[in-house]
């Protein structure tokens, strides 16, 4: 299969321990956005066998401002230190650049900075703009649509549409690490879910989607049948109860119930046996049956 780069090590002569001190996690306080190509960037690094020394000295940045990048602190950096970065470690510098913008807005960059910053390498990145990988983009071929129905249950079009690209940006990105995983389908929608879950809003913890989904094909067609006022109502509690869900419960139930997937459809998409996605279905239906009261019965005058 063809692979968006080649590790920096040999497969079979895992990288030697680094000397000096261990590069410390990722801050918490560092956006969705830009945590999205940081993770994948450090994580090319660590199996890259290089040290900080050494990277440091190839980007011509100081050591302490190269940990900075690496775990979030900071400012946030410019793009020709991350293309830089990209270069030394081999990997795909389109979807990087992508991921870099939307991470700049997120953090409070204005457009004409992002701009600035790119302007100096832009012909520099068209030069060397490659296409995905074949396997990747026969996957996104398979999936996208309906990783689409799936984000448009959380979000509004706008976010729904940046949320899957960003999806198959850190797919790229990452491509060598699916391949590698179990299932690439499982690896898949764990990008997908967390890219998605970043941008709902959540209330206590839990997603909320009602006001997303009611766009949703397979809810409007409800309502159009049921033409009731009281289905609105009824249907925002569902939706509240779902939030309630263990993730992979509320997956099954959004993709059943909303997107009008069938019990195989999602076992395929998940890349979970369908004995699972039926387990799934029914504890969450004996939760939702739990919570939710059944709708009175109207009385008839005597």
């Amino acid at each position: 299969m063809t692979t968006p780069s080649e590790p920096l090590t040999p497969a079979s002569r895992p990288a030697l321990p680094r000397p000096g001190r261990k590069l410390g996690p990722i801050a918490e306080s560092v956006g969705s956005a830009h945590r999205a190509w940081l993770a994948p960037m450090r994580d090319t690094y660590l199996k890259s066998g290089l040290t900080l020394s050494e990277l440091s000295i190839r980007v011509r940045l100081s050591k302490s401002k190269l940990s900075e990048l690496l775990r979030g602190t900071g400012l946030y950096p410019r793009w020709e230190i991350v293309l830089s970065l990209s270069v030394e470690l081999n990997m795909p510098q389109w979807p990087l650049n992508r991921l870099w913008r939307y991470a700049a807005l997120e953090a409070h960059k204005t457009r004409e900075w992002i701009d600035r910053c790119s302007e100096r390498t832009t012909a520099a990145l068209t030069t060397s703009h490659t296409a995905p990988p074949l396997d990747h983009c026969a996957f996104r071929e398979l999936v996208e649509s309906k990783y689409t129905l799936y984000a448009q249950v959380f979000l509004d079009d706008d976010q729904r549409d940046s949320a899957v690209s960003d999806t198959f940006d850190i797919l790229w990105l990452r491509w060598n690490d699916a391949l590698a995983s179990p299932d690439t389908r499982r690896f898949a929608w764990a990008v997908l879910r967390a890219t998605v879950m970043a941008r709902t809003p959540h209330i206590d913890g839990r997603p909320e989607f009602g006001a997303a989904a009611f766009d949703t094909v397979a809810l409007r067609q409800l309502l159009a049948a049921a033409a009731r006022m009281n289905q609105m109502a009824e249907s925002l509690e569902l939706f509240k109860a779902m939030s309630r869900l263990p993730d992979h419960q509320l997956d099954v139930m959004v993709l059943l119930s909303l997107c009008g997937f069938t019990p195989g459809g999602v076992s395929a998409l998940l890349g979970v046996p369908l004995a699972t996605v039926q387990s799934n279905e029914r504890h969450a239906v004996h939760f939702l049956e739990s919570v939710i009261p059944p709708p009175e019965t109207e009385r008839t005058p005597a």
